[in-house]
């Protein structure tokens, strides 16, 4: 595990992170540890999932799983192991229902904040905002609301029963998240 630390750590070390960093990471980690969920596969790919962090692209999760996987390759991990790992770095692109249990628990974990305390999950607002800072603020408005939109109108915000004592908070985070967006016509 020292191996993917110190592999990792300057990516998520990158001045432009506010969010996407170490403790993000680390959290994640500890989301899944506490809830006896937390297993070797899922452990790599937590670390590689916000490899690439670009708040100015939507290809981050393919470029992370790109490079997490050569450097996998590099240290002689298994073809099949690359590409599991690869599969669950693309799940936290939260574009489609997550295909295996592994990926509805990594796609669980990542979007844990939305229903961690009040402090943490305004603080991640915040963090968020300070990432795409150069987004001019109706234009970061309508997309944040759009995004957070997404969340509360699927079914169900978790997708396995290791998390679903998160499902009421996230859902008032993320209303009161869209409603303070709302009131806010200037930043």
């Amino acid at each position: 595990m020292a191996a993917v630390r110190a592999f990792c750590t300057p990516f998520y070390a990158e001045a432009h992170r506010a969010y996407h960093t170490l403790r993000h990471v680390e959290t994640m980690l500890s989301a899944l540890e506490e809830r006896c969920a937390l297993t070797p596969v899922l452990v790599l790919a937590i670390w590689g999932h916000d490899l690439i962090y670009d708040p100015a692209r939507n290809d981050n999760e393919a470029r992370s799983a790109e490079v997490f996987g050569a450097w996998l390759a590099e240290q002689d991990e298994p073809d099949a192991l690359q590409r599991e790992v690869g599969a669950l770095i693309l799940a936290t692109k939260h574009d489609q229902p997550p295909s295996s249990v592994a990926a509805a628990l990594m796609v669980d974990a990542d979007l844990a904040v939305f229903g961690a305390s009040d402090a943490e999950f305004w603080a991640y607002e915040r963090a968020i905002r300070r990432e795409y800072q150069f987004v001019d603020w109706p234009i970061y408005r309508m997309g944040r609301q759009a995004i957070l939109s997404h969340f509360l109108e699927r079914e169900r915000i978790y997708n396995t029963p290791e998390f679903a004592d998160l499902e009421a908070a996230a859902r008032a985070h993320l209303r009161a998240a869209t409603q303070k967006l709302a009131d806010s016509p200037e930043e």
